[in-house]
């Protein structure tokens, strides 16, 4: 089983993620298949950039979130976005909505 999981870098005390695709076997920072993005919670609003398609790709394919990617997904509305993928709107409309919603979050931390 295939499985969207975070996997820890940075310095002691001041972590920041990759959003990996790895086997549900693998461990934390062991063998992956796929890096989708970063994700940094130490900054104010935290810094989160991801592949939305490639995502969705894995998503349909069977990949299944963790719980704490599950909980990031959810609070970018990249959830949402999927479930109107799956009802058949344009991949490319998504992604444009998701890049401008990412570049205002960028702004923001720059700020």
């Amino acid at each position: 089983m295939v499985r969207i999981r975070l996997r820890r870098t940075g310095l002691r005390h001041q972590p920041s993620y990759r959003i990996i695709v790895a086997d549900i076997e693998s461990p934390r920072d062991g063998k992956f298949i796929e890096i989708l993005g970063n994700y940094n919670p130490t900054s104010e609003p935290f810094a989160f950039d991801v592949k939305e398609d490639r995502v969705y790709e894995w998503m349909k394919n069977g990949a299944v979130p963790s719980e704490s990617v599950m909980k990031i997904f959810k609070s970018v509305g990249l959830l949402d976005r999927y479930e109107r993928f799956k009802k058949g709107e344009a991949i490319a409309t998504l992604v444009d909505e998701a890049t401008k919603s990412y570049a205002d979050r960028a702004a923001k931390i720059k700020a």
